[in-house]
């Protein structure tokens, strides 16, 4: 067995923790993994974080990266190896307000921040935002992994969706990097589009191909990428879709080629769509909803990358807000957020439940060993 293979697992969880939002998180929770029983021993509570709801570790995993939702900074964390246990580096300004995602460049010296709200107008010597409109923002990393001042912040164009309450005006929501590190490409929920940008020199360019326009009133959130096909999957919120696109992985470009409805069939009530995940062998998709407060499975097609709706599960709680699977991929974890519970579950025909761990308000997951 390889040294890295006979290190514990450990799991990291932010949670929502403010009142505004109804939360009962006390900040980002670490807990052992007992990878052969799904289980999840407590080690560690970090508490006094206002909403830690998005969670990124660097390429050493000596580093955890935080958002602050609903606030403007971003925080950073030292990660010992081999008690797991985190330490407060530091807390910085992020310039936007509401960051909702993070992602950490190739080589590591940059971080990509989606906000929902724009930047700060400072012209009246109060804290205010000079939105309307959600922004994104490239912050400088030290070597020593804390975080510099913001090195470009970019406006999303564009005109806003149908939805009177959700699609007010751009609202990125997701801005992971392309397998290759070439592209970030950007859900934006609120124009009902998926940006695209190359990552050149430390810097975001449009791509020749800008965006893709998306279904209006879909509501586009997260983006997930096949390992083996040139094919990305994109989970539309607010019509509760998901959206197989072609990918080129030369020039960034998105092609749609599919839409298909993540609810069971028969489920008439109120649903929003949220998390996705490509399975690792590339077999399969999974998308989670709440309301319908399950996880939905697509099969892929082995040659053309389309989906065919397989089935699903229960999430074994309310409002699964993010699901992510163990790093070997046997197990899935699902973080019910408003019945306060991670469930664990069995990758197989059955994905049956094998543990529940209390865990207030939780939003987000990562693994380090």
């Amino acid at each position: 067995m390889s040294t890295c293979a006979s290190r514990p697992l450990y799991a990291y969880v932010g949670s929502r923790t403010t009142r505004e939002r109804d939360a009962r998180g006390e900040g980002i929770t670490v807990y052992r993994v007992d990878e052969a029983t799904g289980g999840l021993q407590h080690l560690q509570t970090v508490d006094g974080l206002a909403n830690p709801s998005f969670l990124a570790l660097d390429a050493a995993a000596t580093r955890l990266y935080t958002v602050h939702g609903d606030g403007h900074e971003v925080s950073v964390f030292a990660r010992d190896a081999a008690t797991g246990r985190l330490a407060l580096l530091q807390t910085r300004d992020c310039g936007g307000r509401n960051p909702v995602h993070l992602a950490i460049a190739p080589g590591g010296r940059q971080l990509v921040v989606s906000d929902h709200l724009g930047e700060p107008a400072a012209s009246d010597g109060h804290r205010g935002y000079g939105g309307p409109g959600g922004t994104l923002a490239v912050m400088s990393i030290a070597p020593d992994g804390r975080l510099g001042s913001v090195q470009q912040r970019l406006a999303l164009p564009g005109q806003p969706g149908p939805h009177r309450k959700e699609q007010p005006f751009a609202k990125p929501h997701f801005n992971p990097f392309s397998p290759d590190g070439r592209f970030v490409l950007v859900p934006d929920k609120g124009q009902d589009r998926i940006f695209i940008f190359a990552f050149e020199h430390g810097r975001l360019v449009p791509a020749p191909q800008p965006w893709l326009d998306c279904r209006e009133g879909s509501g586009p959130r997260h983006i997930a990428f096949h390992p083996a096909l040139a094919c990305a999957y994109v989970v539309n919120e607010l019509d509760n879709t998901v959206l197989t696109c072609r990918f080129d992985a030369a020039t960034g470009a998105l092609q749609g080629l599919q839409i298909l409805s993540t609810l069971p069939e028969g489920f008439v009530g109120n649903s929003r769509a949220a998390g996705i995940e490509v399975l690792r062998d590339g077999r399969q998709v999974l998308v989670s909803n709440r309301g319908a407060d399950g996880i939905a499975v697509f099969d892929v097609d082995p040659l053309t990358g389309l989906l065919h709706a397989s089935g699903g599960f229960a999430s074994g709680g309310r409002t699964p807000r993010f699901f992510t699977s163990s790093p070997d991929g046997r197990l899935l974890y699902v973080l019910n957020e408003d019945s306060d519970s991670i469930v664990c579950h069995a990758r197989d025909d059955a994905w049956r439940p094998l543990a529940s761990t209390h865990c207030a308000s939780p939003v987000c997951m990562v693994f380090a060993r």
